[in-house]
């Protein structure tokens, strides 16, 4: 309730750009859909012992599932993101979630490891596309002000919908098979697909006048945004912190369930619901609070969009710690712990990389964000963390997530050095 009472609370500007008409319909179907969309990817860590079982595979194996989403994830972001720049998102967007509802669909006739993988990647596609075209149609909706306050909402779908992924993977998948389990996000994604198509329009894109975006479309001026991506400090400061916290959440969130039912016992399903129960309202809680301390920081500095994530990311050090190693009847309150405090940079960071570029190259600077943050983040940890607890045991094996967040504390306390005083300073009046 304090959320919905914080997004609709009226900006400090006086001079602010209001939101455009439609903003609030854009909101909430695309949050619902990103909402959809983190319930499809953590559907499988809630059924890998299963898979594990039937297909004899090692921790590295199961590791591997992950690394082929995100290669495909990867692969996929500089197309997207070039397409995200030219044209429309919306028909975009519609066709990404057709696309990811039919291979959930298909999921029931995989039957041997190379064909899941497979189907694993072709998923990819489809939520990497989404991945970067809302947040950027969102972008053009509100104004540099508002931004930390919608990414903030935009993303408390990834505790919520990794939630329900985790129960949907445990619950259904030993009732029923995992298979199956696949099966239950597949509907909700094909009517928010529909509803996006009759109910959102696109709109213009914030602080680009038609002709100037236009003429963005060329191979040199696209090199040269890459170019001017690399030269930006702020930018990647956002990016790369965000990629060394996504190692350590990945990881985390891949491994744990496993981690629950072999150290401490439990059955499948009630890890899932252990699991699932910690994701929704610590991450909730620490997405909702992070997005506003950083909206409520002294003088509204934008240096607030990294120092709440560098803090957040030094302080889960212990908790996590403690999860890993202490005596078993600490693991779960240190896990909800280490998450609630993970979760406080989702908003920030995000809206910290979209106010770091200007508006014509925003669809662009996402894709190299999304390319980056999984490719040194969440494509590699569960392999890594498998890799390790084969050669000596899952405990061992998070603990490398540890030396991530340290990382990401350091990265970001080095971009808030160079965080724009005005968090609009990439508003319609920089663009040149």
């Amino acid at each position: 309730m304090r959320l919905v009472c914080w997004a609709q609370m009226p900006a400090a500007h006086s001079n602010q750009r209001p939101a455009l008409a439609g903003a609030r319909t854009a909101l909430v179907l695309l949050t619902a859909l990103n909402f959809v969309n983190y319930i499809d990817r953590y559907i499988l860590p809630g059924v890998q012992e299963q898979i594990k079982v039937e297909f004899t595979l090692t921790d590295a194996q199961i590791g591997s599932l992950t690394l082929w989403f995100m290669v495909a994830y990867m692969a996929t972001s500089p197309l997207t993101g070039w397409l995200g720049d030219r044209l429309p998102r919306k028909p975009l967007i519609v066709a990404a979630a057709l696309f990811w509802s039919a291979i959930n669909f298909f999921t029931a006739s995989v039957h041997s490891y190379s064909s899941l993988n497979l189907r694993h990647a072709a998923l990819g596609i489809g939520e990497a596309s989404f991945g970067i075209f809302a947040p950027a149609l969102l972008a053009d909706y509100y104004p540099a002000e508002q931004r930390n306050r919608v990414m903030t909402i935009f993303n408390v779908a990834i505790p919520v919908g990794a939630a329900l992924g985790y129960l949907t993977g445990g619950t259904v998948g030993e009732h029923f098979g995992w298979r199956a389990s696949f099966l239950v996000s597949a509907v909700p994604g094909a009517v928010l697909a529909l509803l996006i198509l009759v109910l959102l329009r696109e709109p213009g894109r914030s602080g680009a006048q038609a002709e100037h975006a236009v003429s963005t479309s060329g191979p040199g001026l696209q090199a040269a945004a890459v170019r001017s991506l690399a030269r930006n400090p702020a930018y990647l400061c956002s990016v790369l912190g965000y990629a060394a916290v996504t190692f350590s959440l990945g990881g985390i969130s891949w491994w744990m369930p496993s981690f629950l039912q072999r150290v401490s016992g439990r059955s499948q399903s009630s890890a899932a619901f252990l699991m699932g129960a910690i994701t929704v309202v610590a991450g909730l809680g620490g997405t909702a609070l992070g997005g506003y301390v950083a909206h409520r920081w002294p003088q509204r500095s934008s240096r607030a969009l990294y120092l709440v994530p560098a803090l957040g990311s030094l302080l889960a050090v212990p908790p996590a710690l403690l999860c890993f190693f202490g005596p078993a009847r600490f693991t779960v309150p240190a896990l909800a712990t280490a998450i609630f405090l993970i979760f406080l940079g989702t908003g920030p960071v995000n809206a910290a990389t979209v106010n770091a570029v200007r508006p014509e190259i925003r669809a662009t600077a996402l894709a190299g964000q999304l390319l980056l943050i999984h490719a040194l983040g969440d494509a590699i940890s569960p392999r890594i963390i498998g890799t390790v607890s084969d050669h000596s045991n899952l405990a061992v094996g998070l603990g490398s997530t540890l030396v991530t967040l340290v990382l990401a504390a350091i990265v970001f306390l080095v971009g808030a050095r160079y965080a724009s005083p005005q968090p609009a300073a990439y508003g319609p009046e920089a663009v040149t």
